[in-house]
């Protein structure tokens, strides 16, 4: 099983708890995910699948999407809902000019300390670890960019948002950040992803709906369709010897893709071979071979 399913993550489980949930439905152990969603969040997880996984070097810089909740009020040691308030809540009045104006400086390159809790590494160890053993947790400011951030609404101490972000960007951060700069705390009440990269929500089906149609067997309609992946990259449809080619790690000419870095193989309309780097003028070599030899039919076994 070679695919790419999209998951519309659940609040309450982490990623790889979507993972391991997804290699039992499918009976499938190669299932990895491309890019972690925190236990609070839900939305737009993409997993990889059999040899797709081989994929995920392709979306390490994914831009993604968000929408949300921040609470004004008090700060918290996760920078999000689910940790402990690191000082009293206080009553705040705010105006949503107020806020769109604050969150306007949080908008294009800046520098963000990640949050305690987060993946980020101090000498090898991630930082989550040394944080829920409460020890020091210093990790550097690094720089991320805030490409959209958008207020579309408050209520009281609670402000919606929008937001499309270069990977790497911690909207908890964001959200913590803010409330120190207005004085009063404030942390990330919800998050939803909406997209990553060229998955939206549209593409994404629940737990619940992966495992009723695996009874079906029509797992393939959950798919995306392997055409629609890394639009980035042009696509050529590989004839029997250029796809044996391409199999063997032996070099292939495309004139007509002369000026491409990078090119997407395809074997028929829906088998993605390979993803082929381009190694001198107009000559090809397979830069992940994504599928071995087409299984023959034994026609003595039907």
């Amino acid at each position: 099983m070679n695919a790419v399913l999209i998951i519309d993550k659940p609040a309450g489980l982490t990623s790889h708890d979507v993972v391991n949930r997804v290699r039992r439905i499918l009976q499938e152990k190669s299932v990895g995910h491309l890019g972690t969603l925190d236990p609070l969040a839900t939305g737009v997880l993409p997993l990889v699948i059999g040899n797709l996984t081989r994929l995920a070097q392709f979306y390490t810089s994914s831009e993604k999407t968000y929408e949300g909740t921040i609470r004004f009020g008090f700060a918290t040691d996760t920078y999000d809902a689910e940790g402990e308030p690191t000082s009293a809540a206080q009553a705040v009045t705010l105006s949503l000019d107020q806020v769109r104006q604050l969150a306007s400086r949080f908008q294009g390159v800046i520098e963000q300390v990640p949050p305690p809790f987060s993946a980020k590494k101090i000498q090898g160890v991630p930082a989550y670890k040394l944080a829920r053993k409460h020890a020091e947790v210093s990790l550097k400011p690094v720089k991320v960019e805030v490409k959209e951030f958008e207020i579309s609404g408050l209520e009281n101490d609670r402000a919606r948002f929008h937001a499309r972000v270069a990977s790497g960007t911690y909207m908890r951060s964001v959200a913590h950040d803010m409330g120190q700069l207005i004085g009063c705390g404030a942390h990330l009440e919800s998050l939803r992803r909406t997209a990553v990269g060229e998955f939206e929500l549209a593409d994404a089906h629940t737990l619940e709906e992966l495992a009723a149609v695996v009874k079906t067997g029509q797992t393939e309609d959950l798919f995306i369709h392997p055409r629609k992946l890394l639009p980035q990259f042009p696509s050529v449809t590989a004839n029997e010897e250029m796809a044996a080619r391409i199999r063997t790690g032996r070099p292939v000419n495309l004139p007509e893709l002369s000026q491409a870095r990078l090119v997407k193989v395809f074997a028929g309309q829906r088998e993605l071979i390979a993803i082929a780097t381009r190694v001198a003028g107009t000559l090809f070599h397979a830069k992940i071979v994504l599928t071995g030899e087409p299984q023959l039919t034994n026609p003595e076994a039907m």
